[in-house]
């Protein structure tokens, strides 16, 4: 059956900038869909309308009935003062409020025999224990095991835990809601690999419905049964995981060209008979009128649109000349927060040209380790030492702008210090043309924001270059370009 039709969805933000343009679309129960696009082309705003956070300007959005819809979102926010445990629990609200109004009606049996108490409290207990209120704390624990989120974390702060192990947490919340239809918006940023194959192996058991935003390839590659690509506004079908999208894709856009060219080629030879015609017919109305009905026949002729090819980051990072043998040398380092220990006695020596992936479990202090190295954070012991002409940049896991309301074309002039056209070619070369510069910082995506942070620091005249999960939020052709400039650097 349809679990969620979407019909001819519509929505801008600014005048003249038409985000989803008749977007329309149907999913069938069970289904594992993967919803595709390029960064700020609408995806994120998808899911915030089909969970009722926004409004869309027009078009219809329908439920199966009785369905009960969860989102994990980018950046997962809970009040100051949540723990673990309270952001786990908030899971079950509807069934706090249950047994909070058995616990009444318990006190108010003991004064009074009327039936409708006891009916009452007969409906609710019912509906308390189907919903799983007697097997709570039973499945609280059987997701964190699932999800690596031990004991002690759940004593934690919320807002002390790395960017990983926030996500797992949140995916955790989620998981515990049972709900039909899952909306996961880039489910596998920040979580380390072993939480990432512990997703795949849910998402392939869960019997309800999921759509995915995702830029992880082999994410999709495992658990997507279809695939719709946002292009334009519009909806494109692909009835298979990413590497058929893939070929399916090129097969679409070769054959679109193909037909593209005939359709050319037809109306070129038929524009030059009927110029000869029209000629021909100067002194021959006959032939003139011939000449005419063809030039109107071939006016009505449905054209093919010439297929376009998406435009691709045509930059380098800045590089600076390097001299000595030795970039960084860590001796002896040491690290604890809370009483644990992240960092004992590390002993590391980094030389020019290497290219070192940092590894480990989400909270084992990849992202600290980093920041002791920029001076961001200081170590408890050890030392630290850069060679002299080490001149670092730094991609950072969260994405922050000192003056969000600015444009990126005035971040890029203020920040940047450079000349207009500078401002123009470098943020064109990271795929902001036209009006988009004028766009403010603040109302970017996730992706876009990562492509401005890559963009500020192309001109940068760097020997080392520091990145922390540079791939999250950026689409996969972006991915691919931060792949390539990487290997590219001597």
């Amino acid at each position: 059956m349809i679990e969620l039709s979407v019909q001819n969805l519509k929505k801008s933000f600014e005048v003249g900038e038409i985000l989803l343009d008749g977007l329309s679309f149907e999913i069938r129960t069970g289904e594992c869909v993967g919803i595709m696009g390029r960064n700020g082309c609408g995806k994120t705003t998808l899911f915030r309308m089909l969970t009722g956070e926004l409004e869309p300007d027009d078009g219809v959005i329908v439920f199966a009935p009785n369905r009960k819809i969860g989102l994990i979102s980018q950046i997962p926010v809970y009040p100051a003062g949540y723990t673990v445990e309270n952001v786990l629990r908030s899971a079950y609200r509807e069934l706090f409020a249950m047994k909070k109004k058995m616990e009444e009606l318990e006190r108010l049996m003991t004064v009074s025999s009327d039936r409708a108490l006891l009916s009452e409290y007969d409906r609710l207990s019912t509906a308390y224990e189907v919903g799983g209120g007697y097997e709570m704390d039973t499945s609280v624990d059987k997701i964190c095991n699932g999800l690596g989120i031990p004991a002690p974390m759940r004593d934690q702060l919320f807002s002390s835990l790395s960017g990983g192990e926030k996500t797992r947490v949140n995916l955790a919340r989620l998981l515990l809601e049972k709900t039909d239809i899952l909306l996961l918006d880039e489910p596998t940023n920040h979580l380390d690999l072993r939480s990432v194959e512990w997703l795949e192996s849910y998402i392939k058991q869960f019997k309800g419905t999921t759509l995915t935003i995702s830029h992880d390839r082999y994410f999709l590659d495992r658990v997507v049964d279809r695939i719709i690509e946002i292009h334009d506004g519009h909806a494109e079908f692909y009835n298979g995981n990413y590497s058929f999208y893939l070929e399916e894709k090129q097969a679409r856009f070769n054959l679109q060209m193909k037909q593209y060219q005939q359709e050319q080629a037809k109306i070129g030879q038929l524009s030059f008979t009927i110029e000869r015609m029209k000629g021909w017919g100067i002194n021959n109305r006959v032939l003139f009128r011939r000449a005419m009905a063809m030039q109107h026949r071939m006016e009505r002729i449905q054209k093919t649109e010439r297929p376009k090819t998406e435009k691709t980051m045509k930059a380098r990072f800045g590089e600076k000349e390097f001299f000595g043998d030795s970039v960084f040398s860590v001796k002896g380092m040491e690290k604890s927060f809370g009483g644990k220990k992240l960092f004992d006695h590390v002993e590391l020596l980094v030389e020019g040209g290497e290219r070192i992936a940092i590894l480990g479990d989400n909270g084992t202090g990849k992202t600290t380790f980093l920041r002791c190295l920029l001076g961001e954070e200081p170590v408890d012991a050890g030392r630290i030492r850069f060679g002299p002409t080490v001149k670092t940049a730094y991609l950072p896991q969260i994405m922050h702008f000192a003056h969000p309301e600015r444009s990126l074309y005035d971040t890029m002039l203020y920040e940047k210090n450079c000349t207009p056209q500078q401002a123009r070619d470098r943020l064109g070369a990271f795929l902001f043309s036209g009006e988009d510069v004028f766009k403010t910082v603040g109302t970017l995506s996730g992706g876009e924001q990562s492509r401005l942070r890559l963009c500020m620091l192309m001109d940068e005249k760097i020997n080392l270059l520091i990145l922390d999960e540079p791939t999250n939020h950026l689409d996969i052709a972006s991915r691919e370009w931060v792949e390539c400039a990487i290997e590219d650097r001597p």
